[in-house]
């Protein structure tokens, strides 16, 4: 009975020991996580006041409001925008990390420096820049009809093809950074043992690499899809305000319509969303990463 005792006694001390040093952390998330997802569901139950605000009346219906079709359809936008995006993101990001992985690890440092470099630059800068690569006058116009490819602008901007283009353009490096990890950490004795038995490079890519490289794909979908769908910057200036995303309207809830209850019931509506996102991505990351040692 007290070698039992003893291990718990262990256990205890060592937990305590460890509390500094969680402490900060969860200082942090307590207060800027948990606290403000906590009033987000405090307000949601209130309803606006005359003059905007918050009026202390409970009320279910900044619920119910979010089944009117103009709201779901945002949110059907935003879904449907943030999967376009991802899906393209893995697309162009699984061949660029792949090629990065096969480079002499001198020029994988120089071309992962290349990757995340344009996240030294500020966000709005970025954003402007494609304004004038893509309007009427701008380079890309201006170089086809140069070359006399066409003869008229094309409408390249205030459009969903800019915001998705836009999108995809900030958030690839997310895409790329998790799967290089993920093919950098697969064991390539492994894709050797396939050619000598026989496999194509076509059958080792597909037989080992790429279930291997699943739970990296996994992380950077979910690391595109997050932003991709909550950000109301480039629909607003890439998109000119032609299409609004659920980033969009919880901004005009807040600011413009002073809706702060149905703002906030966005908000947790989308924070929810998200956070199934994130577990069932842990989950099956798991499970992927499980089955991998198992075999």
């Amino acid at each position: 009975m007290t070698d039992r005792i003893r291990p718990a006694r262990r256990t205890a001390r060592g937990r305590l020991r460890a509390l500094p040093f969680l402490g900060p952390g969860v200082l942090f998330l307590t207060l800027f996580m948990a606290v403000p997802v906590a009033l987000l569901f405090v307000y949601s139950f209130f309803t606006r006041g005359r003059f905007g605000g918050v009026q202390f009346t409970f009320t279910t219906e900044n619920f119910a409001k979010l089944l009117d079709p103009l709201y779901t359809g945002v949110i059907v936008q935003s879904v449907g925008m943030a999967l376009i995006v991802t899906l393209l993101a893995l697309l162009l990001g699984y061949p660029i990390a792949y090629a990065i992985t096969r480079l002499p690890p001198r020029w994988r440092t120089v071309a992962l420096i290349a990757i995340v470099l344009p996240f030294w630059t500020n966000f709005l800068i970025r954003t402007y820049a494609w304004i004038l690569l893509l309007n009427n006058a701008g380079i890309v116009n201006q170089s086809l009809q140069g070359l006399g490819i066409i003869d008229a602008p094309l409408p390249l901007l205030y459009n969903g093809g800019a915001v998705a283009v836009g999108l995809l353009y900030m958030y690839l490096p997310l895409m790329v950074l998790p799967l290089y990890a993920s093919l950098q950490a697969v064991d390539p004795s492994l894709r050797e043992a396939a050619t000598n038995l026989g496999s194509t490079p076509w059958r080792v890519f597909r037989t080992v690499t790429l279930p291997l490289s699943l739970p990296g794909a996994l992380t950077g979908a979910i690391f595109v899809f997050v932003p991709s769908m909550s950000n109301f910057v480039i629909p607003e200036l890439l998109g000119g305000g032609k299409m609004i995303l659920i980033g969009n309207l919880i901004r005009d809830q807040f600011l413009e319509a002073r809706d702060w209850p149905f703002g906030a019931t966005l908000a947790l509506v989308l924070t929810a969303f998200l956070a199934l996102l994130i577990v069932g991505q842990s989950r099956v990351s798991r499970r992927l990463s499980g089955g991998g040692r198992r075999g």
